[in-house]
């Protein structure tokens, strides 16, 4: 009889389904570019408004991320790849803490929350006024 496979700890399971699909939706980017290919969404607050939300510009930014084109990536939408950036270096500073044996602490407190709101809708508002428009895609 061949040996059982070990089970996978049901608390990392989320993680593990998490990681997978962020993989996934970083594959399809990587190979179909959002400038070219048309597989990708409308944003409809766009479309609706003709006003860029937080979030336009964020798959083209990815891409040239995925590619190593990191000012390519600020010009598309510098939120996102400020955003991506924060949340690799929250991720390594909490490792960093449970490698040294301390308490690790919630991943983004809610304390945080209502601060991040207030950037997202101050970069929102920016990138649609003339002035500022270098923040737009």
């Amino acid at each position: 009889m061949p040996p059982v496979p070990p089970k996978i700890n049901p608390s990392r399971r989320p993680l593990l389904v998490l990681g997978a699909a962020l993989a996934g939706i970083a594959a399809v980017i990587f190979f179909f570019n959002p400038a070219t290919a048309g597989i990708y969404p409308a944003c409809q607050f766009h479309r609706l408004t003709g006003l860029n939300c937080p979030g336009c510009g964020m798959t083209r930014a990815a891409y040239a991320l995925l590619h190593g084109k990191f000012l390519a990536a600020l010009r598309d939408n510098a939120l996102f790849v400020l955003a991506v950036a924060g949340v690799a270096g929250r991720g390594g500073w909490l490792k960093w803490k449970q490698w040294r044996g301390r308490a690790r602490g919630e991943f983004l407190p809610v304390k945080y929350f209502w601060p991040l709101l207030a950037v997202a809708l101050v970069f929102t508002v920016l990138r649609n006024l003339p002035a500022f428009a270098f923040l737009s895609p």
